[in-house]
This record gives C-alpha cells, sequence and structure tokens, in this order.
C-alpha cells in the first residue's frame, strides 16, 4: 500500500508544480479579461507631470493571442498608447507601443524591458532594457510592474530607481465599461 500512495503523492505533486507556475497563473489571470475594458484611477504620478490628472483612464484587454496580449490605454480622447505583453522562452516582455493619431509610429515607441524573473501569479516586474535606455536615456532604472487581481483591480505602475518618480493607475475590474473606440493606428 505504501507503494502506491508514493507515486501517486509525486504524481499530485509534479501537477500542483505546473499547475502553480506562476508565469502561467499571470497569462491566464490577464487571459480572462480578454474582450473587456476598465476604468481606472490614478493613484500617484509624478510631481509636476499632470496630463493624466482629469483624463478618464481606460485600458482595453482588446487582442489576446496565445503568445501575446495587446492593451490599448486611452487618456481621455488620447488613443496614442497600447501596452503589448508577449510570452517569451519562461518569461513576460513588456513593450510600450506608442502612436500618432494618424497612425504613424511615434518617435518613442517600444519601450519596455522583459521581466527579470518568473514573477508571481499575481504580479509581473519589468525592468527597462538597454534598448529603452538608448530610446529614453533617464528611463534607465525605469522598472514596470503589472498587478492583476482577478475580479479586483489591475495596477499599472512605474518606478524610477533612485528617484521620486512613481506612477500608478488602478482599473476596477469589478465593473467592466463598454469598449472604447480602437487605438490610433490599429489595424484588425
Amino acid at each position: 500500500m505504501m507503494r502506491i500512495a508514493l507515486p501517486l503523492l509525486a504524481l499530485f505533486s509534479a501537477t500542483n508544480v505546473a499547475a502553480e507556475d506562476p508565469v502561467e497563473q499571470f497569462w491566464a489571470n490577464l487571459s480572462e479579461l480578454c474582450g473587456q475594458a476598465f476604468e481606472g484611477e490614478l493613484v500617484q504620478h509624478p510631481e509636476g507631470e499632470t496630463g493624466f490628472v482629469g483624463q478618464r483612464l481606460v485600458m482595453h484587454v482588446r487582442d489576446c493571442h496565445e503568445d501575446w496580449i495587446r492593451i490599448p490605454f486611452s487618456v481621455g480622447d488620447n488613443r496614442s498608447r497600447t501596452w503589448v505583453l508577449t510570452r517569451t522562452e519562461d518569461r513576460i516582455e513588456l513593450r510600450h507601443v506608442h502612436r500618432h493619431e494618424d497612425g504613424s509610429p511615434d518617435a518613442v515607441s517600444m519601450y519596455g524591458g522583459v521581466a527579470s524573473n518568473r514573477g508571481r501569479a499575481d504580479s509581473q516586474y519589468f525592468p527597462a532594457d538597454e534598448e529603452t535606455r538608448q530610446m529614453i536615456e533617464e528611463a534607465f532604472s525605469n522598472v514596470w510592474v503589472i498587478r492583476v487581481e482577478p475580479g479586483e483591480r489591475f495596477t499599472y505602475g512605474l518606478r524610477r530607481l533612485g528617484t521620486p518618480r512613481v506612477f500608478q493607475i488602478d482599473f476596477d475590474l469589478s465593473r467592466p465599461i463598454e469598449a472604447p473606440p480602437p487605438p490610433w493606428g490599429w489595424i484588425d
């Protein structure tokens, strides 16, 4: 009887380890939001940077694929921003796509980084990569965070290490809203 119990216990443990993979759990939590839009609240912003203050902030988990998810982010009537998350070998990459109203790419676009480790099921951290540093020198110490608390909150945040620069928006996942128009330059 003991010989039967050990292999079953080992199988059960291996199954739980696979089910508890933080990258897979995070991706599943984010994928559950596909097709939905949510309004956000500016929780914190750098002193003197008021471009988001008083604006309606909306994220739309608009386009989901097995290996990437695109989340347009509107600030008032400005639909220039899209967060793109892509699964790499064993991590997640975050890129910020910026476009002009005519759909052409902004000069500052595709910045971000790859998660420094496998993160947690509810949180992934993305330190700025070399490409980002080359594009935006002062962003060399940026670390972005995305948190997904299913049914409660989606948080997008930025901290520039060694500085007081902190930015955070919380989106209420308990109250989906009507999806906004597509972001500028979007091709379905």
